[in-house]
């Protein structure tokens, strides 16, 4: 059997023993979140499962940690091209690595509130549906989750939370001292400032036994210790020791085609590193992410599914969401001691502003990481500032003097923003919804910050400090979702409750795209619970 790394023998048209050899029970189109989570949950089972991955395996090496490579140079970045709905091209925010995007995730691991599974309306007249399934169905995914991706975190301070969940099996990560003192600082609001939970493999109380070293280099990185909790690290890596699991990195699925009956996909069609190769199984999983899952199945079109493969419905690349973000930075003249400052979260305006006045959904804010001066010349290149236009003492000075902020709102679905493909390439038509919500939550923030002093008491609205913030813009491509959402409905919908799509017995998809909602939360935490979900489902369906 091809192992990890080792390059496929199968090629189409070959001898039915050759076909025997590229045929497994279950093939996985992805190796990040979704579909190593899939993978993972089935290992056990010993069928004999394939996962796909069109990037290769990153190599760990010093580079993992120079925020030059990473940030200005954008190294691990994707070079291709999408196109916005004006038909300009731009790089998006992606990775195709063995791991997925989880290798450059900020490892933040929440659950979606019991309410997000439910209807709501928002400002503007816009609604969040409510989800086939509820928070009820994927609790016991999550404790699962949080327990195997040690999260850290503690319960009983977010307001949005029901209020009955088991406690972290990991506790919350230690505040450096001013975020110790901003949550003093906010809690003087009438804030209820909560431990982020982060998926790290840390114990602060012993950490000299610890793999993280809560080092400057976290989100937006690869991990240069293997200390963060990604699909790599948590999911693949242990698997792949197993006889019944073949990994093969460099193949991009081009294509799924079904059999006479449409009714079951039959071959997967994949670009090698010396060619085409072709592979079936039993069940297929597609979990490629929400814009190139649905790219694939636009891409598979065929006589029985002339719209696309999945796509009776026409839903297929449309509801895209990514979470409506601005990045806001307090800058104040005095140094912060904040090395490792993403431990603090707070969801007092989730749901609508306490004080009055709005009664709206507003979303999320979280501390970001920490950021040196190459992170800051790479954010500020995004805005055509060329790096050499700010010099390395100044970039240095200032990121020293930063705290970052995340604002994070739901994006609602809207038919309109969706994924097409045109001349074989990725089109991405996105216009923002209504941003009232979301612009309150900056105001609410950015109004606090003006009167934070680093010892925790109030200051002069006339202080030091002065905040910048910036909406992230399509190429961000954050957090996005939405593409082949679930639904009861196969009019309206791509998938059923259990993700198995609507017009096909054997294809499944485990990864954002089935999104119904994108919430106002990080989504990875709720990738894996659900992708663990499926996975009971097709322990039933194989009979194991």
């Amino acid at each position: 059997m091809a192992r990890a790394g080792t390059k496929s023998k199968t090629k189409p048209s070959q001898s039915s023993e050759a076909a025997a050899a590229s045929h497994y029970d279950v093939v996985v189109i992805g190796s990040g979140a979704g579909g190593a989570s899939l993978a993972q949950s089935l290992a056990g089972t010993g069928k004999k499962i394939l996962i796909l991955e069109r990037g290769p395996y990153l190599e760990r090496g010093p580079n993992n940690w120079n925020s030059t490579y990473v940030f200005v140079d954008r190294a691990y970045r994707t070079k291709e091209l999408w196109y916005d709905k004006a038909n300009k091209p731009f790089h998006p925010n992606t990775h195709y690595w063995v791991g997925g995007n989880t290798t450059f995730y900020g490892a933040a691991l929440f659950r979606l509130r019991p309410g997000d599974f439910d209807a709501r309306p928002h400002a503007g007249g816009g609604v969040s549906p409510a989800w086939p399934i509820s928070y009820t169905d994927l609790a016991p995914y999550y404790l699962n989750a949080e327990k195997l991706w040690h999260v850290h975190g503690k319960r009983g301070v977010d307001p949005t939370e029901p209020g009955n969940e088991p406690d972290y099996f990991y506790p919350a990560l230690k505040h450096d001292p001013t975020i110790a003192n901003l949550e003093t600082y906010f809690k003087s609001l009438g804030w209820k400032p909560a431990a982020l939970p982060v998926g790290i493999l840390r114990d602060d109380a012993n950490p000299e036994l610890s793999k993280c070293i809560r080092c400057l280099t976290c989100g937006g990185y690869p991990c240069l210790l293997s200390a963060k909790a990604d699909a790599r690290t948590i999911a693949i890596d242990p698997i792949l020791p197993r006889s019944n699991i073949t990994l093969l990195p460099n193949r991009k699925v081009r294509r799924l085609e079904t059999g006479p009956s449409g009714k079951e996909i039959r071959r997967i069609l994949v670009d090698g590193p010396d060619g085409p190769e072709e592979f079936s199984g039993d069940i297929v999983v597609l979990a490629a992410g929400a814009v190139n899952t649905a790219a694939i199945l636009l891409a598979s079109a065929q006589p029985e599914h002339e719209n696309g493969l999945a796509n009776g419905s026409d839903q297929v690349g449309r509801n895209y969401m990514f979470h409506t973000m601005s990045a806001m930075v307090s800058i104040t003249p005095t140094r912060f001691n904040a090395p490792f400052p993403k431990t603090m979260y707070v969801n007092d305006f989730y749901w609508n502003d306490p004080a009055g006045g709005f009664d709206h959904p507003m979303g999320h804010i979280q501390l970001l990481e920490h950021m040196d001066g190459h992170v800051l010349e790479g954010q500020v290149e995004e805005e055509g500032i060329p790096p050499f236009a700010i010099p390395d003492f100044l970039s240095g000075a200032a990121a020293e003097r930063m705290l970052a902020f995340l604002c994070i709102s739901e994006d609602l679905p809207s038919p309109d923003n969706r994924v097409r493909l045109k001349d074989g390439r990725i089109h991405l038509d996105y216009t923002h919804g209504n941003l009232d919500g979301h612009k309150r939550l900056v105001q609410k923030l950015d109004h606090a910050m003006d009167n934070f002093n680093e010892d925790g008491v109030h200051g002069s609205i006339l202080r030091h400090h002065f905040q910048v913030s910036q909406m992230l813009p399509l190429y961000g491509t954050a957090h996005m979702c939405g593409t082949t959402r679930m639904g009861d409905d196969p009019k309206s919908s791509v998938v059923d409750a259990n993700c198995k799509a609507h017009e096909l017995d054997n294809l499944y998809i485990t990864d954002a795209s089935v999104f119904c909602s994108s919430a106002a939360v990080n989504p990875t935490l709720t990738i894996v619970a659900n992708a663990w979900r499926v996975g009971d489902h097709l322990k039933e369906r194989l009979g194991v």
